[in-house]
C-alpha cells in the first residue's frame, strides 16, 4: 500500500511538472517607447552613452520590475540627427507604432513636436534641462531638471552662502546670442541677478562666439573687474576657451559647468581634470565623480547583471534619468489602471498627479519630481547637485540643494 501511495505521489508530481511546462508564461503587454536620438549629427559622439543609459535601465526595469506586473516595453533608436525637421519627419512613423511615452534628446525634439503632442496623446521625457521660452502651460515634453537659469541660480545662492556670506558674489557669465538656449540663459541670468543685488554682482554678461578662438582679453577684463566666480554653462567649446584663457594669464578664479560641458567631459581637452582643480559642475542631475554613491553603485548593477556597456558619465546619467522616470509613471499608472489598459494619456496625467519620490532614482535627481499642467518642468521643490574637482578628482560637494523660486524672464 505505501509502495502504491508513493507511485502514486511521483505520478502526480510529475502530471504537475507537465502541466506547468505546457502553461504558456505570465501574459506580458508589451509597450513601444521611441527614442529619439542623434547617431549622424553634432551630438553623434555622446549619443551612444545616452542610449547604452536608456537601453539599460529598459533591460533592469523589464526583468525586475515590469515582468512582475505583466508589462515589458521596447525602447527603440530613431536618429533625428538633432534636427527639429527630421523629427518633425520621423514622426508619422514613430506615431504608427502607438508608443506609450518617448524619450526626447533635447531642443530640437521639444521644437518639432510640442504642439502636436497633446494631439497625439504621448508625452516625452527628456533629459535636458528646460529653457524659460518654454515655461508655458500644458506642455507635453516634461524634464526632470528645471531650467538652466534655476540651476545656475541655485548655484549662485549656494555659492553665496557658503562662500561670501554676508555680502554679494561678484560673478561674471560667457555665453552667446547665437543659441536660442544660451541666450535664454543670459536673459533669465541677467534678470535674477537685478532683482537679488543682496546675492549677486554680475560684473558683466560676456557674450562670445558659440565656438570662440580666444577670450584672454575678455576674462582680463572681468577678473580685473573684480569675478570671483566665472559661470561657463554653455557648451564644451566656450568652457575650454576660458579654461585656456585663465591658464594663460595664469589665473585660478574658479569656472563654473553645467551637465553638458561637465569636467567630465572637458577633461582630456584641457589636459587632465587636475588642470580644473576648484571648478565646479552644478545641475539637476548626479554628479558622475568615482565616489562610493547609490547611483554608481546602481550603475555598477546595470554593467554586472543588465549589459550597461557604456562608462559612467555624466550623459550616461541623463539616459537613465529620464528612462527611470518614464518606467516609474509606467509602474504607478499600471497599478492603478491595469497593466494592459495604459496609453499615452495615462501616462501624461500619471505625471502630472504623482510626487516621485527620491528614491525611485537611486540619487540620479537633486531631489523629489513632481510636474503640474503649469510647467514643464519640478517647480515644487527643484533642487541641484554641486560637484568640485578636488585633488585631481570630481567630488560631490552638496546635495539637493534648493533653488530660488524665480518669475518668468
Amino acid at each position: 500500500m505505501q509502495t502504491l501511495k508513493s507511485w502514486a505521489a511521483r505520478t502526480a508530481t510529475m502530471a504537475g511538472l507537465c502541466l506547468s511546462a505546457a502553461l504558456p508564461a505570465a501574459a506580458q503587454t508589451v509597450y513601444q517607447v521611441p527614442a529619439m536620438s542623434d547617431f549622424s549629427g553634432p551630438f553623434s559622439s555622446i549619443m551612444p552613452m545616452m542610449a547604452g543609459g536608456r537601453e539599460a535601465v529598459a533591460t533592469w526595469w523589464n526583468a525586475e520590475v515590469g515582468s512582475k506586473m505583466g508589462v515589458k516595453i521596447e525602447v527603440k533608436s530613431y536618429d533625428t540627427r538633432y534636427d527639429a525637421a527630421q523629427t518633425a519627419s520621423l514622426w508619422p512613423g514613430v506615431l504608427a507604432t502607438k508608443p506609450l511615452v518617448g524619450l526626447s534628446a533635447g531642443g530640437p525634439d521639444t521644437a518639432a513636436l510640442q504642439q502636436r503632442l497633446p494631439t497625439d496623446k504621448v508625452v516625452m521625457i527628456s533629459g535636458s534641462a528646460a529653457n524659460g521660452s518654454g515655461w508655458r502651460p500644458n506642455q507635453w515634453v516634461l524634464t526632470p531638471r528645471p531650467t538652466f537659469v534655476h540651476e545656475i541660480t541655485g548655484f549662485i545662492e549656494w555659492y553665496q552662502k557658503t562662500k561670501t556670506p554676508g555680502r554679494p558674489v561678484k560673478v561674471a557669465m560667457f555665453t552667446t546670442e547665437a543659441s536660442p538656449s544660451f541666450a535664454d540663459m543670459a536673459k533669465g541670468v541677467s534678470a535674477y541677478a537685478k532683482a537679488s543685488p543682496n546675492v549677486v554682482n554680475l560684473v558683466e554678461m560676456v557674450f562670445v562666439d558659440v565656438q570662440p578662438t580666444d577670450v584672454t582679453l575678455q576674462l582680463r577684463r572681468v577678473l580685473n573687474a573684480g569675478a570671483e566666480v566665472i559661470l561657463v554653462p554653455t557648451n564644451i567649446q566656450q568652457a575650454v576657451a576660458v579654461k585656456r584663457a585663465m591658464q594663460a594669464l595664469g589665473k585660478n578664479v574658479p569656472i563654473v559647468h553645467g551637465l553638458q560641458n561637465s569636467p567630465g567631459m572637458l577633461q582630456k581637452l584641457v589636459g587632465s581634470m587636475a588642470a580644473m582643480e576648484g571648478d565646479y559642475e552644478m545641475h539637476g542631475g548626479v554628479i558622475t565623480s568615482e565616489e562610493d554613491t547609490e547611483a554608481k553603485r546602481f550603475y555598477d548593477l546595470l554593467v554586472a547583471k543588465h549589459g550597461m556597456k557604456v562608462p559612467w558619465h555624466a550623459i550616461t546619467s541623463l539616459g537613465m534619468t529620464q528612462t527611470l522616470l518614464a518606467v516609474r509613471a509606467i509602474e504607478v499608472a499600471a497599478k492603478k489602471h491595469g497593466p494592459d489598459k495604459l496609453s499615452g494619456e495615462l501616462i501624461y496625467s500619471t505625471l502630472i498627479e504623482t510626487t516621485f519620490p527620491a528614491k525611485d532614482f537611486f540619487g540620479l535627481t537633486g531631489g523629489d519630481l513632481d510636474f503640474s499642467v503649469e510647467a514643464p518642468f519640478p517647480t515644487r521643490d527643484p533642487r541641484i547637485n554641486i560637484g568640485q574637482v578636488v585633488g585631481g578628482k570630481l567630488v560631490t560637494v552638496a546635495k539637493g540643494v534648493p533653488v530660488p523660486r524665480l518669475g518668468k524672464w
